[in-house]
């Protein structure tokens, strides 16, 4: 089946302290947004791209996109309110009968076996996203302040790309709004859709925090 990627990168990213949303970031000689695109390109070069912004930073965006020369052909629309808001706006963009993955713009570390295994995972169940274990210790806060252990070998980490069957997750999203929506699979297991998973990797971390690009700085050369 085709493969299109929706690249959210419409927040503001406050908890970063920096000027401008960290998507714009230079990491590594380019903004961070263009190295998370880079890597679906060269997962596959007949990937179909949409990229979701803030408003005001769209003709931002394109003056990158001439400073440093960047060719890779994608579609670019505005977010909304929220990231649910933001996911529907770019599923306008996207055809039927595909493959779709939605994906953190702030996550430039995904490797390419993660890809597959979240693109095939889908053509193959509907739907898959990529998890890692974890590897701390979990303690659970109960309301009397008081804690116990959990065992972490029950919790996984979420990350992206989440891959769905078009019809899945074009179906999922006609669904108003819920506050408890924290991702595409929470909206399309609301939907009535079992959710599957894939293995992850581990360096594929969302960059929130000043510290986060300095490891970003160091994985992507």
């Amino acid at each position: 089946m085709k493969k299109q990627v929706i690249i959210v990168a419409g927040g503001k990213g406050q908890r970063m302290k920096a000027d401008f949303p960290k998507q714009f970031l230079v990491v590594s000689g380019k903004p961070v947004l263009m190295h998370t695109i880079e890597k679906f390109y060269t997962f596959s070069e007949e990937i179909g791209v949409v990229v979701v912004l803030p408003g005001p930073y769209i003709k931002f965006w394109q003056s990158l996109c001439k400073k440093y020369n960047f060719k890779i052909p994608h579609k670019v629309v505005k977010g909304g309110k929220t990231r649910f808001n933001s996911v529907k706006n770019g599923l306008k963009l996207i055809g039927n009968d595909c493959i779709v993955a939605v994906h953190d713009g702030v996550r430039p570390l995904v490797s390419n076996d993660t890809l597959e295994r979240a693109f095939s995972g889908a053509e193959k169940n509907g739907n898959a996203i990529p998890v890692i274990p974890v590897n701390d210790s979990l303690r659970k806060i109960k309301h009397d302040n008081k804690s116990k252990p959990v065992k972490r070998e029950k919790y996984f980490l979420v990350q992206t790309p989440q891959c769905f069957r078009s019809d899945i997750l074009l179906k999922a999203y006609e669904q108003e709004y819920n506050e408890h929506f924290t991702d595409d699979a929470s909206v399309v297991e609301a939907s009535g859709e079992k959710i599957h998973t894939v293995e992850g990797n581990e360096e594929n971390i969302k960059l929130t925090r000043p510290f986060d690009l300095k490891i970003a700085g160091v994985l992507l050369g």
